[in-house]
């Protein structure tokens, strides 16, 4: 069984997310959060460690996004 956490954000991103999930196949924030923390890791493990590079080539996805400030 797969144990789980709580992750906190603000209320506003939570709402443009799920603004921003209508319609997709995700059905919650928590399914995207999951997502996309799910593909930072696997980029980290397939590259042996994430560059400063990557990270914000990342980042600036999420900005563009409106995941991040």
């Amino acid at each position: 069984m797969t144990e789980y956490t709580t992750v906190s954000i603000p209320k506003e991103l939570a709402e443009r997310v799920e603004e921003t999930i209508e319609g997709t196949s995700f059905s919650s924030t928590s399914d995207l959060v999951r997502f996309l923390l799910r593909s930072i890791v696997i980029q980290h493990q397939r590259s042996g460690e994430l560059t400063e590079a990557e990270f914000e080539e990342i980042a600036e996805s999420l900005r563009a996004l409106g995941y991040l400030e």
